[in-house]
């Protein structure tokens, strides 16, 4: 053991995550090099060539493409189409109703697909144009759709909580119904955002309800049955113990195949569209995980992660000193990395530290992802503002989307303090499991 090593190790990989090197390969390179210098160049060839095959066939880990495939057939397939007027006929009668309508559009998008870049994509197409003729600002209409697409990774099915239950070794099952409080508790609070808006600065978001004419809540709803058949089938089943999360994936991907198929939208180039997006968006998750194992090797043999675990015992750390450096560290992260890569680079680290600590990883990993996906809309890498500058740079640039992000960021810090103050809203549900 060598906890020098440890620590050189992790200086060399923040070094190529500030040099831009991709997170997998310098996860990789720095596992190999180190494990290298601590065994021997043999030893280091065995990590390198079992750890791929390890990491990859575990089970669990098969719902990852599952739900990719489930949610990219259902956005192609246009199962998801309707979500936005849904909503827009079920909350019309409240002030900002187009705004909010929209973020509770991405909780519903988010149900059906598990990431957070693809629901803010798919709703900003659909519903900036529409508030900005309504007369929002644009910076406040964009933001409102980059923080709702946040939403995504927090709804199962989230591939950032399968992920996170591999490496914690905790029921995802558990990590998902967890999630949904998280997730119902940051759509109500950036629906609170734009109430205060309406109220203060009508200027920015029209108080005035939406206009009845041809919004009938009945038949709008009606209308994305597919969508809710397909939350009805996999939540259903998973949270009433019928299958397991991993179950669940394939019985989703099934499901939504089945489902375009019987609307007669499920064509060969839909389909092939689907498929490429969820082995290239598959492939890029495992790779990733793949260097992360390696690392959680590499920082076990080097005696780092006991070493850190016994110098936060010794330094009788409070309960929320830690969620305080916690809450920072991810912080800071997410102003330069993605929240795969984020992830993988700090449990390694932090997973053995809270286990010591005797704080519940299903709550945890909840709180992580929660984390995470503020980096998603911080400057100056927030990936969510990118995806909604692309897809509506007509009416907004980079710096305004950055400037209307703000108080959706001020209410998911509230969540975050909520979550960390009252650990039982979290827990609540997965205790009936």
């Amino acid at each position: 053991m060598s906890v020098e090593t440890g620590f050189a190790g992790v200086a060399v990989l923040f070094v190529l995550l500030a040099l831009r090197v991709p997170v997998a390969l310098a996860l990789i390179a720095v596992s190999f090099g180190g494990t290298a210098s601590l065994l021997g160049f043999g030893p280091a060839i065995g990590l390198l060539s079992n750890t791929p095959h390890s990491f990859v066939a575990n089970w669990t880990l098969s719902a990852v493409p599952m739900f990719l495939l489930m949610g990219f057939v259902s956005y192609h397939a246009g199962l998801t189409g309707g979500l936005f007027e849904a909503a827009k006929a079920v909350l019309r009668r409240i002030p900002g109703a187009l705004a909010i309508s929209s973020i509770f559009a991405c909780s519903g998008f988010a149900a059906v697909c598990g990431s957070s870049l693809a629901t803010a994509a798919a709703m900003g197409r659909i519903a900036i144009p529409e508030m900005v003729k309504s007369g929002y600002a644009p910076s406040f209409a964009s933001g409102a759709i980059a923080a709702g697409g946040t939403i995504g990774a927090l709804i199962p099915p989230s591939i950032l909580m399968i992920v996170y239950g591999v490496f914690a070794e905790t029921s995802v099952t558990k990590v998902f119904v967890g999630g949904v409080t998280i997730g119902l508790l940051t759509a109500l609070a950036y629906s609170a955002v734009v109430l205060l808006f309406c109220w203060r600065r009508p200027d920015i978001a029209p108080p005035r309800p939406l206009d009845a004419g041809n919004l009938d809540p009945v038949r709008a709803v009606l209308r994305i049955w597919p969508v809710l058949l397909l939350m009805l089938i996999v939540f259903g089943g998973l949270f009433s113990g019928i299958f397991t999360a991993t179950e669940a994936g394939a019985v989703g991907a099934a499901g939504s195949i089945v489902i375009a198929l019987a609307l007669r939208r499920l064509t060969f180039p839909v389909f092939r569209s689907a498929m490429i997006e969820t082995l290239m968006t598959a492939a890029s998750i495992f790779i990733i995980g793949v260097g992360a194992a390696m690392f959680t090797r590499f920082l076990g043999l080097s005696g780092l992660t006991n070493f850190i675990s016994s110098a936060v015992s010794g330094a009788e750390l409070g309960y929320l000193q830690l969620m305080l450096i916690v809450v920072v560290l991810y912080l800071i992260l997410g102003m330069f990395m993605e929240p795969f890569g984020a992830l993988l680079v700090t449990l390694p680290v932090l997973l053995p530290i809270f286990r010591a600590q005797g704080i519940d990883l299903i709550w945890f990993g909840v709180l992580v992802v929660k984390l995470l996906e503020i980096g998603m809309i911080t400057p100056p890498v927030g990936l969510n503002v990118f995806v909604i500058r692309n897809v509506a740079s007509e009416y907004v640039s980079v710096v305004q989307i950055f400037k209307g992000v703000i108080p959706f960021l001020i209410a998911d810090i509230v969540v975050v303090a909520i979550a960390i103050a009252f650990p039982a809203l979290v827990l609540f549900l997965p205790g009936f499991l």
